[in-house]
Parts: C-alpha cells; sequence; structure tokens
C-alpha cells in the first residue's frame, strides 16, 4: 500500500465503488425531475428536460403530505421508544446480576430468528382485540421492543466500568440514578446507532403497515409508494418522485449522527 501503484490500485477500486453505490440514487433523481422517462430504456444521467412536474403530480395523486407525516409519527415514536426498552432491558442485563441472567438473555436473542411473518397473524388479532386497527398505536406497538437493541446497548453497558456504578452507590445513588446520568451518557454513540437502525426499519416497513392501516390516509410511505406502480404500465417518474422523498429523512439523519454510528459500531463490536 505504501508504493505508488498500491495507492493507484486502492484508490481505483475506492473510486470504483463509490461510482457503483451513487449511481442508482444518480440515476433515481434524474428519472424524477424527466417527465415520462422510463427505467426500461438506457439509463441517462442528464435529463433532457428537467421538470418538477412529477413532484407536482405525485402530490395531487395520493396525499403525500398525510403520508410523510404518518411516516414521520410511527418512525420517531417507534424509535423513542425502541429506545427506551432497550436501554432499560440493557442495563438489567449488564448491571444487575441476578440467577439465570444469561440464560435469559440468550433466550431473548433467540427470538431475532423468529421470522416477522410468522407473527403478523396473532399481532393482528391482538391488535384488532384491543381495537388499535387503523391507528398509531396499533402500527407502533409491535415495534417497541427489539432484541437488536437490547443486544447493542448490552454490549456497550458491559465496557462502562463497574467501578462507577459502586462509587455512585456509595454516595447514595440509585439504579435510576446510576443509570441515567452515569451509564446513559457513556454509551451516548450506542445510542445513536440504534436510533439510527431503529428509524431506518421502522421508516421502510411495508408488511405491517399494509396490514394494519386500512385508511388511505394512515397509509404510511412504502404503503403509498406501492400504490403507484400499476399492474400493466407505471410512471416511472412519479414514482421515483416519491422514492427521492422517501429518502431524504434517512440520509439526513445518517449524515447527522454518522460520527456517533462509528462509534458505537466501533465500541460494541458489532460487525
Amino acid at each position: 500500500m505504501r508504493s505508488p501503484l498500491g495507492k493507484t490500485v486502492f484508490y481505483v477500486v475506492v473510486i470504483a465503488g463509490a461510482i457503483a453505490m451513487l449511481f442508482p440514487f444518480v440515476w433515481t433523481v434524474v428519472t424524477s425531475i424527466s417527465p415520462g422517462a422510463s427505467l426500461t430504456t438506457t439509463p441517462k444521467l442528464i435529463p433532457e428536460n428537467p421538470s418538477f412536474g412529477p413532484y407536482l403530480e405525485l402530490f395531487s395523486r395520493v396525499p403525500f403530505a398525510r403520508v410523510i407525516v404518518n411516516s414521520l409519527v410511527i418512525a420517531v415514536a417507534s424509535t423513542i421508544l425502541q429506545l427506551v426498552t432497550s436501554a432499560m432491558a440493557a442495563y438489567v442485563f449488564a448491571r444487575m446480576p441476578f440467577r439465570g441472567r444469561g440464560a435469559i438473555f440468550l433466550l431473548y436473542l433467540a427470538t431475532m430468528m423468529i421470522p416477522f411473518q410468522v407473527l403478523i397473524v396473532p399481532l393482528f388479532v391482538e391488535m384488532k382485540a384491543l381495537g388499535l386497527i387503523n391507528t398509531y398505536a396499533g402500527a407502533i406497538l409491535p415495534t417497541i421492543a427489539s432484541a437488536f437493541g437490547v443486544f447493542l446497548l448490552r454490549q456497550a453497558m458491559s465496557t462502562v466500568p463497574l467501578e462507577l456504578d459502586q462509587a455512585a452507590t456509595i454516595d447514595g445513588a440509585g439504579h435510576f440514578r446510576v443509570f441515567f446520568q452515569i451509564v446513559l451518557p457513556l454509551v451516548r454513540p450506542a445510542l445513536a446507532t440504534l436510533a439510527v437502525f431503529g428509524f431506518l426499519n421502522t421508516w421502510n416497513s411495508f408488511l405491517w403497515p399494509l396490514i394494519i392501516l386500512r385508511d388511505p390516509l394512515m397509509q404510511t410511505l412504502p404503503v403509498a409508494l406501492s400504490s403507484l406502480q400499476g399492474q400493466y404500465s407505471t410512471q416511472w417518474d412519479v414514482l421515483m418522485a416519491g422514492s427521492v422523498i422517501s429518502i431524504l429523512p434517512m440520509f439526513a439523519l445518517y449524515v447527522f449522527a454518522q460520527k456517533y454510528i462509528v462509534q458505537g459500531v466501533a465500541g460494541t463490536g458489532l460487525k
């Protein structure tokens, strides 16, 4: 790598990888401002007659502003609740020894191997019995517990020295004060990482919102975008305009939390 040839090869590979990763996004943006564009033709990276007409048509065909609000409400609420439940459970598994702690933790992690599709029917029956069909609560409640989140935060909290807890206990602090004032501030990178992952998963969720939210005014972005694709023909410019809008919040969130994501992944040993 220190030789000129090695550096040249390295930069060529990195640049080629960056171009390969950016190409779909650039194509999506170009298609979204090219009225009448089709994805069945040769990709064009320079629009011939750029126009924001597809975006205007998008908002005229579906209540897209309401759809964006629905997705934001569900994704933000789900993310916050995931952080709360995962952090509290991780604190118990990492800082409070009790009999069977390891076995219970492994059993909880084993739930990650259960496909969500298996749980759809019992979850729907449960939400119907609670009267939560076509409500925000019905869409949010099944997502507030995350085995991955507990694992991620438990690994981060395990790196915090126990001597800090002992010193705080000697000064009269209880578990809640240790949790909020000592442990949580030291695992902020892991919290930011979980927040990004949780937001992205909920924001991109399609199957559960499709089943639980029946009213078109309650639809989320993935469900609304699927309704733009016809059986025999599709206005790809309008569909790509919706895709661009759906990407922007995720892109902004990742840019804002990029530093914390790197720190969180490195600090927890997550691969």
